[in-house]
């Protein structure tokens, strides 16, 4: 089976007779049962697929492979480069690793995309508002990284990796999206108001790649109010990209708003591989009783079957959904109520019957293929004009107030290369004292600025942090430096 590269560059493996090869993941739960539907549909469409059935999940971490994910399974996706799966649980007490997030991670599927629209017979209160926008998320970086110390006792610190290259690829990646699904707008959703540096770079990536795609209007908007927003006024979006954890909770509520996660596929898109899959869980409770909605898992196939660019059968596929959902007929149980709801087979069954039906109202997009963004795999990806220390900030422990500390600290640095500029506690500067009432915990960041009119060498700062430590237990160097004449790290709650 050879390898093709498409136009906007994706990798699929097709067969002689032109077929596309497909990683099916069954998945947990009612996982086996929602594949099972949707193959049965996939085939009835006529889908020019081929599958390989490969396992990850419960049933994996119960043998003792504590990633979840067997090194078959891992091979089956390094050759179709294409996933549909089911829900993958993790079992308490099994495994180290979510399975869902190892495959992610494995296969740098930056992008999490997540449609939500209003749906025919779904009711909810913003039936009629004819909701239909995308989520596109971070799906690599920010405090999903999960590098996490325990700094203190008491203090834990989760560090939040934002850079230029993520996030130009997931902005490039939302644009692209936007211009292959005919959409006009996109909003970028970030806290760079409060997180200037990290937050900050994906507002500034987005505000400069803007500007190449001038077919499409671009706005910036503070993540608490696109928030707001969304629950006001949804039908104002079109296309919402952001980063890791803010999408990761955005994405919920606009789920939400459009009937929950039965109806909400995604895809976890990388420009390698692709894995498509329902945003809801395993739901053991509802597993072998033929009564789950298939609809989540099957729209997340739809997206599958536009990212390989067969675009006729997706939307013979979604027209059926939409004629199925629009008719009212058969209807499973998380619609109309668990005691009177469709099985699971009669949906599918319904489904299959009204292949070639097109709804009299919904309607369904015209799209194109999604060019992946192509970035330089580079690690160094931006390159400063200029660059100098200008200092550091030593993160110490220490049960003294700060106006012993203080003193303590300015005394060691008497010596050495480095004037103590101040201390804060959980980002408040405490001293010198500002008049402020701050409640102090045992973390205290001690900024020290370099003395001399150059550059701060590596072993001044070595001297420095040997001297505090001679006192003082120490966890953490944050050397500060300046980028273009630029400081490269920001100040203190009341730090002048």
């Amino acid at each position: 089976m050879p390898l093709v590269t498409t136009e906007s560059g994706k990798k699929l493996f097709v067969t002689e007779d032109g077929r596309k090869l497909v990683t099916v993941i069954p998945g947990d739960g009612i996982g086996p049962e929602c594949i099972d539907a949707t193959l049965k549909i996939l085939e009835a469409a006529k889908a020019p697929l081929v599958f390989e059935i490969r396992e990850a999940g419960a049933s994996v971490f119960k043998k003792g492979l504590a990633s979840g994910v067997p090194q078959e399974t891992i091979e089956s996706i390094r050759k179709s480069r294409i996933v549909l799966k089911g829900p993958l649980e993790t079992p308490v007490g099994y495994g180290e690793k979510s399975a869902n997030v190892t495959l992610r991670k494995l296969f740098e599927t930056y992008a999490n995309v997540r449609p939500v629209r209003e749906l025919p017979n779904v009711p909810t209160p913003y039936s009629g508002r004819g909701i239909d926008l995308v989520v596109v998320r971070e799906n690599v970086e920010d405090l999903y990284a999960g590098i996490e110390h325990q700094q203190t006792p008491g203090v834990a610190q989760t560090l939040k990796l934002i850079s230029d290259k993520g996030s130009e690829k997931i902005v490039r990646f939302a644009f692209e999206l936007a211009r292959a699904e005919g959409r006009k707008r996109v909003h970028c959703a970030t806290k760079s108001n409060i997180m200037k540096l990290s937050e900050g770079t994906m507002k500034r990536v987005f505000e400069r790649v803007a500007q190449e795609y001038p077919d499409i209007e671009a706005q910036h908007i503070i993540v608490d109010n696109a928030a707001h927003q969304l629950v006001k006024r949804p039908e104002q979006f079109d296309v919402l990209v952001t980063t890791n954890m803010n999408g990761d909770i955005l994405s919920d509520l606009t789920s939400g708003l459009v009937g929950g996660l039965g109806f909400a596929p995604s895809a976890n898109i990388g420009n390698e591989v692709a894995i498509f899959e329902a945003v809801h869980g395993s739901a053991p409770k509802y597993a072998g009783k033929n009564v789950i909605n298939p609809t989540a898992v099957l729209l997340s196939a739809v997206m599958m079957l536009r990212y390989i660019e067969e675009f006729a059968v997706a939307e013979l596929i979604e027209n059926a959904v939409l004629y199925t959902l629009e008719e009212g007929k058969v209807l499973t149980g998380d619609i109309v109520g668990y005691d009177r709801g469709a099985k699971t087979t009669e949906y599918t069954d319904a489904i299959i019957a009204n292949l070639g039906q097109k709804p009299r109202n919904a309607q369904v997009r015209s799209y194109r293929a999604v060019k992946l963004p192509q970035i330089s795999p580079e690690p160094a990806y931006v390159k400063a004009r200029s660059r100098r220390i200008v200092g550091a900030d030593v993160f110490v422990e220490s049960d003294l107030l700060p106006e012993q500390l203080g003193p303590a600290l300015e005394e060691l640095a008497a010596g050495s290369a480095f004037r103590l500029k101040m201390i804060s506690n959980r980002g408040t500067q405490v001293y010198p004292p500002t008049g402020g009432l701050t409640d102090l915990v045992d973390h205290y960041r001690c900024r020290f600025l370099y003395k001399g009119d150059g550059e701060a060498r590596q072993d001044d700062i070595v001297d420095l942090v040997q001297r505090v430590g001679s006192r003082f237990r120490w966890m953490q160097i944050e050397v500060l430096q300046e980028f273009n004449g630029e400081p490269g790290f920001t100040k203190a709650q009341g730090e002048a």
